[in-house]
């Protein structure tokens, strides 16, 4: 006879479900009261799931709308949002590139609006598999922008994103982007909290008289989208949206804490999470869920005895300059691994261009290995990593850059193609 014990105590609701279903049920969660819809490939099945949700009435008062795409879906979200409502919508890809006017009318009227994305390849050709080409050439839309690497990792970012984009000194809207197929149709365990706590982490609803800059009210007109001279304040309207992204750091860094204090889950200090950087030798930048893998292999080679770490970058705008800076002083030598694209630009990957940027002219702080790996969900091995992580302690022992590099970057994992 086996006695019991008690080693395993299930305290929260677990479900083994994909990362689309995790950011439905973090909407879910969140209580958003307008949702619009637009299918592509791979973010799909978020929206059917929320469908399902608002149908069987598990998320009453929500209104769900269905439009002919994704330049209406971002339409519809913003004007709904314009009337003071929390809104959500998912895309990615050439969708995403749909709606690319109407980005820059929800960050130019300030509005919170939260969008997951399951990053995909840029067409042509045809490609619906993990690359974050597609949100990261976004980058200067007026959007904050955050990675994810874990299903987990969705549902309390969306989460955090209402808490962020709502603050009166931000007021902007987010991405939440992960891969396409490795995270949105992958399944892995993911805690649905409790939604009386979910309710006292986040912001009240707006109620009838909507966000405090923006409402549509006859007893109150306003005007929206209406034309500015050179002369007017169309420039320091562009200096506030600025602003706001660089003061959004700070209510980041303070979420985050408030969500690990509520919720028992960190998350760094929001804008990165640094892994095993401390006294080692040198590290590796990466972002999404390269990132989770890229863990293993530092623990690997640490017990080689090669001292080894990495820091997972969680933002890209706003960029945590602040923080690459520090990051950069505890190592001669950081790798930047992009999964994206920079086409002509001075290393080809856009955060590396982002890390040089940040460090050009900063004395005491670490050169720069440029990498680009996995585009369009090509596969990434553990050993591929630990190879990167091993070139990487070579070329600070040795000063020699790898023999495969294009342009001043090591472009890993390519195809011999004439």
């Amino acid at each position: 006879m086996v006695e019991a014990t008690n080693d395993f105590v299930q305290e929260k609701e677990t479900i083994v479900i994909k990362g689309n279903i995790s950011a439905a049920y973090a909407a879910k969660s969140a209580r958003v009261q307008v949702i619009s819809a637009y299918p592509i490939t791979p973010q799909t099945t978020v929206v059917e799931k929320l469908s399902e949700f608002v149908d069987n009435g598990l998320m009453p008062g929500t209104q769900y709308i269905k439009v002919e795409s994704e330049h209406s879906v971002m339409a519809s979200v913003i004007t709904a949002s314009m009337a003071g409502t929390r809104t959500f919508t998912a895309t990615a890809g050439q969708g995403l590139f749909y709606m690319f006017e109407m980005l820059h009318w929800a960050s130019g009227s300030r509005l919170p609006i939260v969008t997951t994305i399951a990053s995909r390849g840029a067409a042509p050709p045809w490609n619906i598999w993990a690359d974050f080409t597609d949100v990261i050439s976004c980058r200067d839309t007026g959007w904050m922008t955050a990675f994810c690497a874990t299903h987990q990792e969705i549902y309390d970012e969306v989460l955090m994103s209402y808490k962020i984009c709502e603050d009166y000194d931000v007021l902007l809207p987010k991405f939440v982007a992960y891969g396409g197929f490795i995270l949105s149709h992958t399944s892995k365990p993911v805690i649905i909290e409790d939604q009386d706590l979910v309710d006292s982490f986040l912001p009240p609803l707006p109620d009838e008289k909507g966000w405090p800059h923006m409402w549509i009210d006859p007893e109150r007109p306003l005007m929206f989208g209406n034309l500015i001279m050179p002369s007017g304040f169309y420039y320091e309207f562009r200096l506030k949206i600025h602003d706001a992204m660089v003061r959004a750091k700070e209510k980041i860094k303070s979420v985050a804490k408030d969500f690990e204090k509520i919720f028992g889950r960190n998350y760094g200090n929001g804008l990165i999470q640094e892994y095993k950087m401390d006294g080692a030798d040198v590290g590796m930048v990466i972002y999404g869920d390269l990132a989770l893998q890229m863990e293993q292999a530092v623990d690997d080679l640490r017990e080689e005895g090669y001292k080894v770490g990495m820091v997972k970058l969680r933002y890209l705008r706003p960029f945590p300059v602040e923080d690459i800076i520090e990051i950069a002083k505890k190592v001669p030598l950081l790798g930047v691994v992009d999964r994206a694209t920079a086409f002509g630009s001075p290393t080809g990957g856009p955060v590396s261009c982002e890390v040089k940027t940040v460090l050009h002219g900063v004395k005491g702080t670490a050169s720069i290995l440029p990498m680009i790996n996995g585009l369009g969900g090509r596969e990434v091995t553990l050993e591929q990593q630990k190879n990167q992580l091993i070139m990487l302690i070579k070329l600070n022992e040795t000063g020699e850059l790898p023999k495969d590099m294009l342009y001043g970057t090591f472009w890993d994992g390519l195809l011999e193609v004439k």
